[in-house]
């Protein structure tokens, strides 16, 4: 068995953000082996965010991102279950960090289910005249314009999207990685994004 050394610990814990017997325990399991131990804790934090998942989230924050020039601004309201938490660098960070993200990325919605129907609608129609212009038969088209659409949710729907800071990891593990440093259940209520000139 490999020894666990503090620096191990350390850095381990800077790439994670997860607490020092998290990872002391993720590289016990993982012998030593650093990228092992980084899905390992990923894993635990997505069965620490599972058991949270029915709790309720009153507590929070309301963060702010305004990019340079003060072109694009974003609001975003961050729920965690206590006020301590709520209060925490680590809570507050992810909030300011899902701004700007937000404010990077436009997204259309946090979950596919927040897409509005007319911006589905459009984007299904433009999907299939795509595929009708290839020419594949007909039984063909609604597998490729299904597989678009699943496309486009993950690349437009806010918790699909790849983290701008770390494209390994989409905003949903982030948020995990949250539930697991907090022990808390977190949820994204909702956003406003606005961009100067833009309806």
């Amino acid at each position: 068995m490999a020894e666990i050394s503090a620096t191990m610990v350390k850095a381990l814990r800077e790439k994670s953000g997860a607490g020092i017997m998290d990872c002391k325990e993720a590289l016990a399991e993982c012998d030593g082996d650093m990228e092992k131990a980084v899905d390992f804790l990923r894993k635990k934090g997505l069965a620490t965010a599972a058991k949270r998942a029915g709790r309720a989230t009153s507590e929070g924050t309301i963060q702010s991102y305004i990019h340079m020039g003060g072109k694009i601004g974003v609001m975003v309201e961050v729920n965690c279950e206590t006020d301590f938490v709520a209060k925490t660098d680590a809570f507050i960070e992810f909030a300011k960090n899902v701004a700007m993200h937000i404010a990077a990325t436009s997204p259309v919605g946090i979950n596919p289910e927040d897409v509005p129907e007319t911006v589905l609608a459009r984007e299904k129609d433009i999907y299939r005249a795509q595929a009708l212009e290839t020419g594949k038969p007909e039984k063909m088209i609604d597998k490729i314009v299904d597989g678009k659409v699943n496309k486009f949710f993950k690349e437009s729907c806010l918790m699909s999207q790849a983290y701008v800071r770390d494209p390994n990891k989409s905003i949903s593990d982030y948020l995990n990685e949250v539930v697991a440093q907090t022990g808390e259940k977190v949820t994204i209520k909702r956003f406003a994004r606005f961009q100067l000139g833009a309806e």
